[in-house]
């Protein structure tokens, strides 16, 4: 999912297949965990010369070190959260764990903030939150580390479950030594907690391509039948911003940096995902009596990198389907 403030779109997918299809199970040559169809995803991604400031995820992939290894690797920044509980090898009597490091971080309310510094948001609805960051300075992570990690929360005192962060970053803080010799860009706390509120977006897509559009709503087909329909839901996907685009012809792309691509959009009609969401919630997570998406799936659209050839992407889409389909009429019977 490509995202940044104004525009969000699916670039690629891959199903995971559980361990039990195969004749091995785990050991199978072919199966493959979701670390690793996430990270060909993203390397399917920069091989496509999508443009991308970060890569960003709930704790199911933060929490995994060899998916970070791998993007590092590749050159690609990531801001990923982490378990509130997430700890690391130490010595007695040093901090440990990320709930040590935030008992151990002085707070004196915000004439008095101690290490915690104040970040403002801004969501689309108009309002403004102030939000209190601490980085984080101890075991393997600090400013002037290859990994830093933050904490990012409306309330210090209180650390509330539904509007605090933990992030892992391999983005260099400003004047640091790894800022000097890395070949990423480097980012303050106010971009680490941008970067990461634009994660929301990916979920806001997941409800409308799976609600909306019908992303789920393939019953029992074959392999090949539930991917032939998960295209053609990223070309509906591709139809309503192209659609909306020339409904709305004076939206126009803003600039700016955003967590996947450098070049955002601005438009005025996206839905906005509720300020106080809990990292990594998904679409479990939702409301009970939240009905289907609107219709209205994004707020604006252009045929430039604004969001990465969109209406391109699903020609390409229905000129494969229409190449793979079969020669022959089929009946189905509902």
């Amino acid at each position: 999912m490509w995202a940044d403030e104004g525009v969000y779109y699916p670039l690629h997918y891959e199903p995971y297949t559980q361990a039990h299809h195969f004749a091995r199970g785990k050991a199978d040559p072919q199966f493959r965990t979701k670390r690793q169809i996430a990270a060909a995803l993203v390397g399917r991604a920069l091989a496509a010369d999508i443009p991308c400031r970060a890569v960003v995820a709930d704790s199911f992939y933060g929490e995994d070190e060899p998916l970070r290894q791998d993007l590092r690797a590749r050159g690609v920044g990531y801001v990923l959260a982490l378990q509130p509980s997430h700890c690391w090898w130490h010595l007695e009597g040093t901090i440990g764990s990320l709930h040590e490091a935030v008992d151990a971080a002085p707070w004196g309310g915000p004439e008095e903030p101690g290490a915690w510094v104040p970040v403002e948001r801004s969501f689309r609805d108009g309002h403004r939150e102030t939000w209190w960051v601490l980085e984080v300075a101890a075991g393997p992570y600090g400013p002037h580390k290859p990994q830093r990690v933050l904490v990012a929360t409306t309330d210090p005192t209180t650390v509330p479950t539904l509007s605090t962060w933990y992030v892992v970053t391999n983005l260099s803080a400003p004047g640091s030594s790894p800022a000097a010799q890395g070949p990423l860009a480097a980012a303050d706390t106010a971009e680490i907690v941008r970067l990461y509120g634009l994660r929301q977006w990916v979920e806001q897509s997941y409800k409308q391509t799976k609600y909306a559009l019908g992303w789920h709503e393939y019953q029992v087909r074959s392999d090949l039948a539930i991917r032939r329909h998960w295209a053609l839901v990223c070309c509906a996907f591709a139809f309503c911003w192209y659609h909306l685009r020339q409904q709305h012809p004076a939206l126009a792309p803003a600039s700016g940096a955003a967590a996947s691509s450098p070049t955002p959009a601005a438009p005025a009609a996206v839905p906005n995902p509720s300020s106080h969401s809990e990292a990594g919630r998904g679409e479990n997570g939702r409301d009970a009596d939240a009905g289907a998406a609107p219709a209205l799936l994004a707020g604006g659209a252009t045929r430039g990198a604004g969001v990465a050839g969109a209406l391109d992407h699903a020609l390409a889409l229905l000129a494969r389907l229409v190449h793979r389909a079969p020669t022959t009429c089929a009946v189905h019977v509902a």
